[in-house]
């Protein structure tokens, strides 16, 4: 019999290649050797299978950004974000690759929602922090890019895929220079 964990991770997979929508309960219950009954009774609906599947990624989203929020906004503050938000990219690309591509079509999801909502307050703090619309383009392509990459690498079953250890170090130097405060050019010559 397959514990929630087994549950919750096949789900994953399922939701993450076939989409939310077009996933039911009773493929996941064939994948897991269980009834769909059995699956119910751990999980009250496929909603609250989603949840469970994606909840800790977006704990720990939601980790980093109170973390930002928090901080002082000094360099060493936005490195630990940086270094935070590529480990929470490489740990949960399937999430990550759910969110990117099923978000616009699942928006009255709860657990959606939520992620919509941490995604926003991540650009609202970005926003309060820059300075011109070239630093707030720079921040949507820093971040936004680094996610998109992901997900692709995970839909499209990108391979070879580079060590993982490779891929961090390429992201944080990425999105570091990309996030790094443009000076402000004087106008008078």
């Amino acid at each position: 019999m397959s514990s929630n964990d087994d549950l919750r991770s096949i789900a994953l997979t399922e939701f993450a290649r076939a989409g939310y929508a077009g996933t039911s309960l009773q493929r996941i219950a064939e994948i897991a050797g269980l009834s769909k009954s059995s699956v119910l009774y751990h999980f009250a609906s496929k909603e609250a299978l989603l949840e469970a599947a994606i909840g800790p990624a977006l704990e720990r989203f939601e980790s980093i950004v109170t973390k930002l929020e928090s901080s002082e906004a000094a360099p060493a503050d936005r490195a630990a974000f940086i270094g935070d938000f590529v480990d929470l990219l490489l740990e949960h690309t399937a999430e990550v690759n759910m969110f990117i591509n099923q978000a616009a079509s699942l928006e009255d999801v709860l657990v959606f929602e939520r992620a919509s909502g941490l995604a926003m307050r991540l650009g609202v703090y970005f926003a309060s922090q820059t300075h011109s619309a070239l630093e707030h383009m720079r921040f949507g392509v820093a971040l936004g890019g680094a996610a998109y990459v992901m997900a692709s690498q995970q839909q499209y079953q990108i391979n070879p895929t580079p060590p993982i250890a490779e891929t961090r170090a390429a992201l944080i130097t990425i999105v570091t220079e990309l996030l790094a405060p443009v000076p402000v050019r004087s106008t008078h010559s």
